[in-house]
């Protein structure tokens, strides 16, 4: 081959290079163009990220908080930042660097401990959650959904809040439970359980007798014993319980709550100041362990509601039962069935809960349920000034652990702890029209929902505004489905950012009931 040649060959080979490499180039710019529209297009009508602002969902979706654990028995429980409150701009939140908060005053949702904290104490971020967006332009909405939507009366904000009532419903709100065309509105069970809050969780001793802010008596454990009582509080462990009796003697504890926490409808998330005015609630549940070291004898637990009680029990033998006493002691058998008998010395879970007029008695793996009724009367007539009672109950040689009290959310009927203002849907019915909902916020005596809105919302010039107090259909943004990013941590106390996971944090957030009323 001739030197020409080989020089021709060579430049043909550069610029063959050159072109494969502006070709690549232009493919690159054209697969980032791409995902870039892509990336556009998903965000604006499939999903996209959203932080929440405020505490008005809180436990469910929390805004900017305080972490916080009790100083006298340890449990953690978390206190809405409002930034207003402590001199910072609205939707802020202080950096590692900011200096000292003024203090503030918490009460453990556990033990009822009164304690003021502040100085440097850091700030959590809002959960960040992923929202399915368009959702509702091809599936039905549904009771119990948790949904973003813009504000009526500013549609440049998202509001977001727990989806109550649909087109065409009436929408009543009685002694904190949602009434649906006249019939109460029952929570999907994984619903239920994310609204169930703490009334008192044994497992969290306190380190000392606390004299308590609420009713300055010394605090003791709250489950006392009635009379004649066998119970005894394990000294070596006092988060236990033993009994040991004869077989056919029933020994009760009653939760006593002059000394723990009590039944009101108070949020450890909000201030405390009105605690003492808030209503009481009568949906409870209390959950334990019991382990039986022989094969007779019972374990079950009583809970009133207004001026009735329910009473559940297990015959270690094998029947579960459920029972009624009136007001004027007149006892009624609701339900009842056999099961196979429990195994001695093995811890098995017993829980038993009065919560949207159904009973649920639950021991291992076996529920015993009860159908209360529809309407309101079918729960008795509403005592607001009655507290209910709880109890456990029980027969044999018994040992329980991990005994806890939950209360059912209550959504309040006054904008303010003992205030006489009452809001939209409260005791009288609010019917929705044509592409109207109704939604509340899960921390409802801190939201600004459809109970209190005071101005009609906003409409496309021609068209007449939304009705106040209504979230219209138009208004819709989207489901939310998952918390991707809880508040993280900094690895070390003055690093600016939280690029630590709370892996332990990351859940999906439940909703939805296709139950027709």
């Amino acid at each position: 081959m001739s030197l020409d040649n080989t020089e021709k060959n060579s430049s043909e080979a550069k610029i063959r290079h050159k072109k494969d490499r502006a070709a690549e180039i232009a493919d690159t710019f054209e697969w980032l163009i791409t995902a870039f529209i892509l990336a556009f297009v998903f965000r604006a009508f499939v999903m996209e990220a959203f932080r929440i602002p405020t505490g008005s969902m809180a436990d469910t979706l929390k805004g900017a908080h305080f972490r916080l654990r009790c100083r006298q028995c340890g449990y953690k429980y978390d206190y809405g930042f409002i930034p207003d409150r402590f001199g910072f701009p609205d939707d802020s939140i202080p950096g590692p660097r900011s200096g000292t908060l003024q203090s503030f005053l918490s009460r453990c949702s556990s033990c009822g401990n009164y304690q003021a904290v502040g100085g440097t104490m850091p700030v959590a971020n809002g959960d960040r959650i992923l929202v399915l967006k368009c959702i509702y332009q091809f599936l039905s909405t549904k009771h119990w959904d948790v949904i973003v939507f813009k504000n009526p009366p500013e549609p440049e904000i998202n509001y977001i809040k727990r989806l109550i009532g649909l087109p065409g419903e009436t929408v009543q709100i009685i002694d904190g439970d949602i009434y649906i065309n006249g019939q109460i509105s029952r929570k999907p069970p994984k619903v239920q359980n994310e609204l169930w809050m703490p009334v008192y969780d044994n497992d969290y001793q306190p380190v000392d007798r606390f004299v308590t802010s609420f009713n300055h008596h010394k605090w003791d454990q709250p489950f006392q014993n009635g009379s004649s009582s066998r119970w005894e509080v394990d000294k070596d462990s006092p988060t236990l319980f033993h009994l040991d009796g004869p077989a056919g003697q029933i020994n009760t504890m009653e939760y006593n709550t002059s000394i723990g926490n009590d039944f009101r409808a108070t949020y450890a998330y909000d201030e405390v100041g009105g605690y003492s005015g808030m209503p009481y609630c009568s949906d409870l549940m209390v959950r334990f362990y019991c382990c039986s070291a022989g094969p007779q004898g019972h374990i079950g637990a009583s809970m009133s509601k207004y001026q009735t009680t329910y009473k559940a029990w297990v015959d270690l033998k094998g029947e579960m039962v459920i029972t009624k006493i009136d007001q004027i002691g007149i006892i009624t058998q609701l339900n009842q069935k056999s099961i196979k008998p429990p195994a001695m010395n093995k811890p098995t879970l017993v829980k038993f809960a009065n919560v949207d007029h159904q009973l649920i008695f639950q021991f291992g793996s076996e529920k015993l349920t009860y159908d209360l009724g529809r309407v309101q009367e079918d729960a008795d007539r509403i005592r607001k000034d009655i507290q209910p009672r709880l109890e456990i109950l029980g027969s044999g040689k018994l040992t329980l652990s991990h005994v806890a009290v939950f209360r059912d959310i209550f959504y309040t009927m006054s904008k303010y702890a003992n205030g006489a203002e009452n809001g939209r849907a409260i005791d009288k019915p609010f019917t929705l029209g044509e592409d109207e909902f109704f939604v509340l916020g899960d921390n409802s005596p801190n939201s600004e929902d459809c109970r209190w809105w005071t101005r009609n919302g906003l409409a496309n010039k021609g068209l007449s505004p939304y009705r106040v107090g209504i979230v219209p259909r138009d208004y819709l943004v989207g489901k939310a489905l998952f918390v991707y990013w809880p508040s993280g941590f900094r690895p070390f106390p003055k690093f600016p950012i939280r690029i630590i996971p709370n892996i332990g944090q990351m859940r999906f957030i439940y909703g939805g009931s296709n139950e027709k009323l």
